[in-house]
């Protein structure tokens, strides 16, 4: 079957509800640290923990999807998600929480099965559209789920939205249990067989190399700024609470709306140029968090500019994978999505020492820097695709 207008809009919803699970955790690191009586970088840890625990998912199973019928998967995966986050609610220690914030991110990998799903039930000519729209689902439900956190756990206490987060996965299995469609495995070899041809895939081919390698420090800047940004905002000059510092995912929000024009342009005849842009996007972006000193709408700028060329990078990146074998999507996603996000854990963990270290400036000038790494690996894929 194809996908229609509605099964597409349908799907880019699920996945901006399920992959907000894995970032719920990051306005709520202050008031963690307060009732824990913990330090606010050490409550931090749950942010980076949260990004393992995806990457680990990602790892081991998403490739699934190329081997088990998809929409089961999904709902299986779903139903561990709403177990996992009853149990960050309802834990009694920092331990606890830790150990259901990987739990958290091993069973929100729901988003990285529905994409291959939706790109298997695409014409090649809308797959990229498709893919964009999906992907502007996933980035607003990121960056809109800590506006949501913030006011929720202002309100009613941090524990609650886990609880609230519980129940939206409950309802979202349903749903997805009656409209998504069957997707059938193409993949016939043991789990084995299917892991060991992911390295195949990585030695054998550069563009999936390529694209791993700049999602991975794409995503860490991206990821070193939304858990440091927290730091920066709750103390001087601004010194705001919680409900304050989630509004600012709005802002990100709002720069997700570009996902759907840059899907239709990364089926073009040259998309690598939307990675670039978006490098030097995110580049402009550091420059903007540099200089806002007490000028709030500087940090805003930055906001939509660092979103903005993250979705240029992604999504791009994403479609270009997508072409290159189609009977083995979830594999190749696998690949691209497990560095990803082992770069946002990464990420995360930095920006921390970062802040630790030297405060907001050094955590603006090492992001600058691995932009510019970025943007060497970019150079030297555009040299050996050209030769």
């Amino acid at each position: 079957m194809k996908l229609s207008r509605t099964d597409v809009m349908l799907m880019a919803f699920c996945t901006g509800l399920i992959v907000a699970n894995i970032y719920y955790c990051q306005p709520l690191v202050i008031l963690i640290a307060q009732e824990f009586k913990v330090s606010e970088s050490h409550a931090g840890m749950v942010t980076y923990l949260t990004q393992a625990g995806y990457a680990l998912g990602l790892f081991l199973v998403v490739p699934l999807g190329d081997m088990f019928e998809r929409r089961k998967q999904i709902l299986i995966i779903t139903g561990m998600a709403v177990a996992s986050l009853f149990l960050a609610a309802i834990s009694h220690s920092f331990l606890l929480l830790q150990i259901a914030s990987v739990l958290i991110g091993a069973s929100s990998v729901v988003p990285q099965l529905i994409l291959p799903m939706a790109a298997n039930l695409s014409s090649d000519e809308k797959r990229g559209e498709t893919i964009g729209i999906i992907t502007s689902g996933l980035l607003i439900g990121i960056l809109a789920s800590r506006s949501i956190s913030g006011s929720i756990a202002f309100l009613w206490g941090w524990r609650t939205m886990y609880f609230i987060a519980a129940g939206i996965c409950t309802l979202l299995m349903i749903l997805m249990a009656k409209r998504f469609p069957l997707s059938r495995p193409s993949f016939k070899g043991t789990y084995t067989e299917l892991m060991a041809s992911m390295w195949h895939y990585i030695k054998t081919e550069p563009i999936l190399r390529e694209a791993a390698m700049i999602n991975f420090l794409a995503f860490g800047v991206l990821s070193a700024f939304w858990t440091t940004m927290v730091l920066f905002l709750a103390n001087p000059p601004f010194n705001f609470q919680t409900l304050q510092i989630g509004l600012f995912g709005i802002a990100g929000a709002a720069g997700a709306l570009a996902a759907p024009l840059v899907g239709k342009l990364s089926t073009g005849s040259n998309p690598r140029k939307n990675i670039l842009i978006g490098l030097i996007l995110q580049a402009l972006s550091i420059a903007a968090f540099y200089y806002t000193g007490g000028q709030l709408y500087l940090f805003i700028i930055g906001i939509i500019l660092i979103d903005i060329g993250q979705q240029a990078i992604h999504v791009t990146n994403q479609t270009r994978i997508y072409a290159l074998i189609p009977e083995a999507r979830n594999r190749l996603n696998t690949v691209f999505m497990s560095v990803s996000f082992v770069g946002a854990a990464v990420g995360s963990a930095l920006g921390l020492w970062l802040w630790d270290s030297g405060q907001w400036p050094l955590f603006c000038f090492g992001s600058f820097a691995i932009i510019l790494l970025n943007i060497s690996i970019y150079k030297f894929y555009n040299n050996k695709f050209e030769r």
